[in-house]
């Protein structure tokens, strides 16, 4: 009995925490779009989440932190599509299928994150800047996945070659959903428009990589 209460209360506290940093991070991406990410203070943040200027900190380690959420997601999305292929398929035609998947679910790790919260990071030199660094992290994950498939190094020059590639064509997609969303396209209306792009842009590695880390 006394293990299941200890379990409660575990359970409780992880829930406590998970609403308390949810609450930091909606309230914090309120005032980025209303005011902008420089403008925005860490104190401004805890006063209009009603905590302590050291729980953000402590919940958040970086200022970039509160307004991009998903940076583990981001960063390992094509890295697990590669792993997570199955038997038959190549590295090119899984992440193919995975970017088609999260088009079409519109999904925020896509690039589908509505016209404010993108206006928000075009205006931020400091969170494009992030932004960049996370694609550069998305293409090395993607670099070690390729090498562990493909049984050769990282460093390898066809693993790395592969890898921007590929990488390249998620980084491109991933703007232009940006840049369709500023310009004032539905999310349906660019689900349907990349849809299209993503097709050709994936046609164009086809004789390059069509077998290239097949599972």
């Amino acid at each position: 009995m006394s293990t299941q209460r200890s379990a409660l209360a575990a359970g409780l506290r992880e829930a406590k925490k998970q609403e308390t940093r949810q609450l930091i991070s909606d309230h914090a991406t309120r005032l980025f779009i209303a005011q902008g990410f420089e403008q925005t203070t860490i104190a401004e943040i805890a006063a209009a989440a009603r905590v302590a200027k050291k729980t953000v900190t402590n919940y958040f380690a970086r200022k970039e932190d509160l307004a991009l959420d998903h940076q583990e997601e981001f960063a390992t999305s094509l890295a697990h599509a590669v792993t997570a292929r199955p038997p038959g398929e190549s590295a090119l035609a899984a992440l193919r299928r995975a970017f088609a998947d999260t088009a079409a679910a519109q999904d925020p790790v896509a690039g589908f994150s509505g016209q404010d919260f993108a206006r928000m990071i075009a205006d931020s030199p400091t969170l494009t800047t992030c932004l960049h660094g996370l694609h550069e992290q998305r293409e090395r994950h993607l670099a070690q996945a390729l090498a562990e498939a493909t049984d050769t190094e990282p460093d390898d020059i066809t693993v790395q070659t592969a890898a921007s590639l590929l990488g390249t064509i998620h980084r491109v997609l991933f703007h232009r959903i940006q840049t369709l969303t500023l310009a004032g396209h539905t999310n349906d209306e660019i689900a349907r428009i990349i849809a299209a792009e993503a097709t050709q842009a994936f046609n164009l590695l086809e004789p390059a990589l069509s077998d290239y880390a097949t599972a």
